[in-house]
């Protein structure tokens, strides 16, 4: 019966959002309400379960999301993403144009949220494709897979964020696993995949066809990779460090446990971006801070999904539903991984949403994580590539592809949609052999 009452609340969950085009973060609250009714909460002890459930899901995700917003709204404001992807493409040279982008459109997914990278990305795509007479969705869909990749995989991304802080994974470990099976997904999903799109008919906007930008207001080459890149070097460098110290002194030992923690990387990063991309660029404080203003209204309803998500985690717990599900599950006989990415996808599939498909399937999968001792850090992956799959007419990234290269339904089904399919499905087989190395 518990069962069913919670694959109930999911269909409500998944009507009001689409059906009836409901604001997610209420949707959340009105499912994670009518959860702990159904499931036999106190009715006095329902709010506080909603508020330990929101508290305790966006306390520690908080600073990291909203600095990591910070620091991507800089990134592109600046002119660093755009002298990030012209260097790029210098260096590689007209022949290998398509490597370029791509290149370019993974290290500025890595600090941009995805809706900003795909925005700053499409008019450098379109004024190649424009240059060089090359077909839009070959040389574009291999940039885009990038930022998805990115989007899916890698902290300091709201979704594999939460999603570490869900699993009690370690953030530097998740984005080093993440890098191991991010990029051959991509090789996948992008150049090898693209080569079978060049006959795709496009007509991109011809709004694009002519970029004119003053290259000398750009911050430098090496401020620009090094800034966009600190948070990524610091995570995988105090990583490293704290095996390496493992047996070291205690006190050597909390200082680098301080200095590799997410939060504290990322308002160290922040810092440094602000003098190197900001005041030493001759940008007034005052307007660095209002590009950090708005990058936190970019992402304010993205935390509230995320505190939405987990009010309903909470209410799942505290009925003591949360380990009911983890024991049924157990008698499927199917891996763990394997189960976190298919309800990571049925759900994306139904929703749309990736970063709401990932925290909903975090909420019923952690349980059974803990059960069966599965590697924290690579349930964040699985689910995060189950998020990703099989992108349809439900999610905003299909019409905004759709939309900027003046594709058709069919074609954006046959390019977008089996692009993203592609990342979920390499993503996965890279965690299960990951898996039998760490």
């Amino acid at each position: 019966m518990p069962f069913l009452i919670v694959l109930l609340c999911m269909l409500v969950l998944i009507v009001l959002l689409t059906w009836g085009k409901l604001n997610a973060f209420i949707a959340f609250l009105v499912v994670s309400v009518l959860a702990a009714l159904l499931l036999g909460i106190p009715a006095d002890k329902i709010p506080a379960s909603l508020q330990k459930g929101i508290g305790d899901t966006v306390g520690g995700l908080l600073s990291i999301i909203v600095l990591g917003a910070m620091l991507g709204k800089l990134v592109a404001e600046s002119g660093a993403a755009r002298q990030i992807a012209n260097s790029l493409m210098q260096v590689f040279g007209a022949r290998y144009m398509q490597w370029a982008l791509l290149t370019a459109g993974f290290i500025i997914g890595i600090p941009l949220f995805y809706g900003v990278g795909f925005v700053l990305m499409v008019p450098l795509i379109f004024s190649v494709v424009y240059q060089y007479k090359l077909p839009a969705v070959y040389i574009g869909l291999p940039t885009l897979a990038a930022l998805s990749v990115t989007h899916g995989f890698l902290p300091p991304h709201p979704s594999p964020t939460a999603l570490v802080t869900q699993f009690n994974a370690n953030m530097g470990l998740t984005l080093l696993y993440g890098l191991l099976v991010a990029i051959p997904a991509l090789l996948l999903a992008g150049p090898f995949f693209a080569r079978y799109l060049k006959h795709i008919p496009a007509a991109p906007s011809p709004l694009f066809q002519q970029q004119e930008v003053n290259e000398t207001s750009l911050p430098g080459k090496s401020n620009s990779f090094m800034t966009a890149l600190l948070p990524v070097f610091l995570l995988i460098i105090t990583t490293l460090l704290t095996h390496f110290f493992s047996e070291g002194s205690a006190e050597v030992k909390r200082w680098i446990l301080f200095a590799g923690d997410a939060q504290i990387v990322m308002l160290f990063a922040l810092l440094i971006a602000t003098f190197t991309l900001g005041v030493f660029q001759q940008i007034p404080v005052k307007k660095i801070m209002g590009i950090y203003a708005d990058a936190i209204k970019d992402i304010a309803m993205i935390l509230m999904i995320i505190a939405g998500a987990g009010a309903l985690k909470q209410v799942l717990a505290d009925s003591g539903v949360s380990l009911q599900i983890a024991e049924a599950m157990q008698s499927w006989h199917i891996p763990v991984l394997v189960l976190g990415w298919l309800t990571a996808a049925i759900i994306r599939a139904c929703v749309g949403s990736a970063t709401i498909a990932g925290i909903t399937a975090a909420g019923m999968i952690a349980p059974l994580m803990v059960q069966a001792h599965v590697n924290p850090n690579l349930m964040v992956l699985s689910v995060g590539a189950g998020s990703l799959m099989f992108s349809h007419v439900n999610d905003a990234g299909f019409w905004m592809f759709k939309e900027y290269f003046n594709l058709s339904i069919k074609n954006t089904l046959l390019s977008w949609s089996v692009m993203e399919t592609i990342v979920g499905t390499a993503g996965l087989l890279g965690v299960l052999i990951l898996e039998r190395f760490v």
